[in-house]
């Protein structure tokens, strides 16, 4: 495997979300804290951005035009031309939480969750976030409660089960996911980080999955990706990413799916991390890996607007 950085110090923040948008062959990712949505074309090197008015946890295309993100506590739609927002629901009213990460499932629809504040730190963070379901039709649907930091998503090929990420007890979960109704159910963990060294594991951050069915998996104060079997739990493969130790978040991309594309943060690190890692922030990119993504789901449903 060969890793190279295309994009030095990215994110002035935290960059974050990496979706590949096989229509345009561009990446787009989020810087969180600067309240950006940046794209990136690996054939001209041209790295635009829409900049918003809160946080950006998140962001995927909508398959009727324009981008569906998570923005401070809100979903939103952002038009492609004209970069007017307009807010589909709110959530979490009364709690101080933001979007985080967020995915499309293989029927279209979005899964997004949101954080509390990172205080006293990840561990011991409160668990007052959900996961959440914007349907087809435009509702909007918890389905997980009580989660520290929302994190990673991924479908099986079959549509049989749904990955997820809480970063704060350091786990993978699979669901059984119900593809007709996108309900899930029968929560299992399938990787358990907890107790293990942070130098080695890290948290478990962003994930996709590859077209063998294991899963990519960001390791967040470690320096790695980490290749999972999701059937047994054990690590096949690991991917050292240089100069840079808060990886966030992985996806798969290039005009044959073939190139892991890897995102990192820059937001608080000291100075005497950043002598040691000056790369943070940077957009990674990994070629050779020997397997393929698949194309990542964009959202297909309606564009409703919150009714004030």
């Amino acid at each position: 495997m060969a890793v190279e950085c295309v994009i030095k110090n990215a994110a002035k923040s935290v960059g974050e979300g990496p979706h590949w948008d096989d229509v345009t062959n561009t990446l787009l990712y989020v810087d969180i804290q600067e309240n950006a949505i940046r794209r990136y074309c690996p054939e001209s090197k041209e790295n635009s951005t829409i900049q918003l008015d809160d946080t950006v946890g998140f962001v995927v295309p909508a398959r009727k035009g324009g981008l569906i993100a998570g923005v401070g506590r809100c979903l939103v739609h952002v038009d492609g031309d004209s970069k007017k927002v307009t807010k589909l629901h709110e959530v979490d009213h009364g709690l101080q939480t933001r979007f985080n990460d967020g995915k499309c499932d293989p029927q279209g629809r979005v899964w997004a969750g949101t954080m509390g504040p990172v205080e006293p730190d990840v561990v011991n963070m409160p668990k007052i976030g959900s996961l959440y379901r914007l349907d087809l039709d435009g509702s909007l649907h918890t389905m997980v409660k009580d989660v520290g930091v929302s994190n990673g998503l991924a479908w099986t090929a079959d549509d049989k089960f749904m990955f997820y990420i809480d970063s704060t007890p350091r786990q993978i979960y699979r669901y059984d996911f119900e593809k007709s109704t996108g309900n899930i159910s029968n929560k299992k963990v399938i990787v358990d980080s907890a107790g293990k060294p942070i130098n080695d594991y890290g948290f478990p951050d962003g994930m996709t999955i590859d077209t063998e069915g294991k899963l990519w998996v960001a390791c967040f104060s470690a320096s790695k990706v980490i290749r999972y079997d999701p059937e047994t739990g054990h690590q096949l493969q690991s991917i050292y990413i240089p100069s840079a130790s808060r990886i966030t978040s992985c996806c798969f991309g290039g005009k044959n799916l073939d190139e892991l594309y890897v995102t990192c943060s820059a937001h608080e690190v000291p100075p005497e991390e950043f002598e040691k890692y000056p790369l943070s922030g940077s957009v990674f990119r990994v070629t050779q890996l020997g397997v393929k993504g698949r194309k990542a789901h964009v959202y297909e449903g309606e564009i409703k607007a919150l009714n004030k």
